[in-house]
């Protein structure tokens, strides 16, 4: 019979002793699912910091390249569109990663994202490397986006148009209204690429040069990358978002 407590008291302690242990490590293991989040967020900044000093610099010596002597100018041109292509690939890289923040929407207003987009590439390239056109209607906008993804999508188009054309050339930015839709449009006077280079279907450009962070930030908004290239003449990319997202339309009112 003395027996019997102490069966009873073990039939307590040892499922006590045990959901400790499994406690201690289910914590444990919290602990290192923390430290781990905060290496791949701390990657993941370091990432996005040598995106924009490879892409600062790759526009530099684009913008560069036009003030050398001829004979330098199309080692600095490729030199500085092999730069752009590596920070397309960091950046692609870094939206492919796991734990990719979510959108933080607000409201607004397109003009001084447009103007803060072609400013940066602007100060890199260097005043009057290539010739802006921005449509009024554009810079009217008001959208639901998240700014910071919204300038970052500015950015990379906008310096694939830049590593596509030469000193002097026109890029422009207007908008295309349809009934579901509304898309920036942002058109370069580029050599575009050769035929066997083009996919998605005849004259339209792939994303082979990086814009696939670009396109997965609009598709988190419901929204869609595209190009459209034909060689010798240029291209266009269509940065499109739903109706939904249009707050206002000062243009269209």
């Amino acid at each position: 019979m003395e027996t019997l407590p102490l069966v009873l008291a073990a039939s307590t302690v040892l499922p006590t002793i045990l959901a400790w242990r499994l406690l201690r490590r289910a914590r444990g293991a919290e602990a290192r699912e923390a430290r781990s989040a905060l290496r791949l967020d701390a990657a993941g900044r370091t990432l996005g910091l040598a995106a924009r000093e490879l892409e600062i610099s790759g526009l530099a010596l684009l913008g560069l390249a036009a003030r050398l002597p001829p004979a330098l100018l199309p080692a600095a041109e490729t030199e500085g569109r092999r730069l752009l292509n590596l920070a397309d690939e960091v950046a692609d890289h870094l939206t492919a990663a796991p734990g990719s923040r979510g959108l933080k929407e607000s409201r607004l207003p397109l003009g001084p994202l447009l103007r803060e987009a072609v400013g940066n590439v602007t100060l890199s390239l260097g005043e009057g490397a290539r010739h802006w056109q921005v449509a009024p209607e554009a810079e009217a906008l008001t959208v639901l986006a998240d700014r910071r993804a919204l300038g970052r999508i500015l950015g990379q188009s906008l310096a694939r148009a830049a590593r596509e054309t030469r000193a002097g050339d026109r890029i422009a930015l207007r908008l295309v209204r349809a009934a579901e839709t509304v898309a920036l449009v942002i058109e370069d006077e580029g050599a575009g690429l050769p035929r066997e280079d083009l996919s998605g279907g005849e004259g339209t450009r792939g994303l082979s040069l990086g814009l696939s962070a670009a396109r997965e930030l609009m598709r988190a908004h419901g929204g869609e990358l595209t190009l459209e290239a034909a060689p010798g003449i240029g291209a266009r990319t269509w940065l499109t978002l739903p109706r939904a997202r249009v707050l206002e339309d000062g243009a269209a009112a």
